[in-house]
């Protein structure tokens, strides 16, 4: 009789054909603030048995103050300076899930270096979705302004040509964390593992049409 494969015994498999793959390379997740990187980076971690870090948290601690502090004190240049060497140091000491910040992705060398050490996961999630995220916190910089949705579709018109440079997009959405981890999971092994190219466009398309 042919042997029955469980679920779990399945994702167990496939998450340890994806660590295998990744080799020294890290997994890296870009997108929005409020996009749900660290939550999503946290479980993703945890499936594949990788250290979690999230580059803000690693600016805090590197710079000794937080990262409104930082804005404030020294200007978002001096910030993003830090934030690339910062992201630089993590890639080098792989392989990590790495959730960075919603700009982080935009500075060309730091874009660059996570080509050549990870692989990107954008976490596109619509702005309605944002707010609805964000609002529950004040320690946003670029959103002390007055109108703060006006200044999400700005920003996200100005990054998701940017984001779109990422190897991987999973839609970010009100369902339950671990399907998304799961698609995470599956977009990973369909790039990493060859799976045809249809298989990981089947995974992609289904996530678009959940938000529908």
């Amino acid at each position: 009789m042919p042997e029955t494969v469980s679920p779990a015994s399945t994702s167990t498999s496939q998450d340890a054909e994806i660590a295998a793959a990744l080799g020294t390379r890290s997994v890296v997740l870009v997108g929005m603030m409020g996009a749900g990187k660290s939550t999503i980076g946290r479980r993703l971690s945890a499936r594949l048995r990788l250290q979690f870090l999230d580059a803000d948290a690693e600016i805090e601690a590197a710079a000794g103050m937080s990262i409104p502090d930082i804005f404030e004190t020294h200007g978002e240049p001096h910030f993003r300076d830090g934030e690339a060497r910062v992201i630089a140091r993590l890639l080098d000491g792989g392989p990590v899930v790495l959730a960075t910040g919603g700009g982080a992705f935009m500075r060309e060398e730091t874009r660059s270096r996570i080509r050549g050490k990870a692989v990107s996961i954008w976490l596109k999630a619509d702005a309605d979705i944002i707010m609805r995220r964000v609002k529950r916190r004040a320690d946003r910089p670029l959103l002390q302004t007055e109108d703060p949705a006006a200044t999400v579709d700005r920003l996200i018109e100005q990054r998701e040509p940017v984001y779109r440079q990422a190897d991987l997009t999973i839609w970010s959405r009100d369902v339950p964390h671990e399907k998304i981890v799961d698609e995470c999971v599956d977009a990973l092994h369909g790039f990493l593992c060859g799976a045809s190219a249809a298989s990981v466009g089947q995974t992609t398309s289904s996530t678009m049409d959940a938000t529908r």
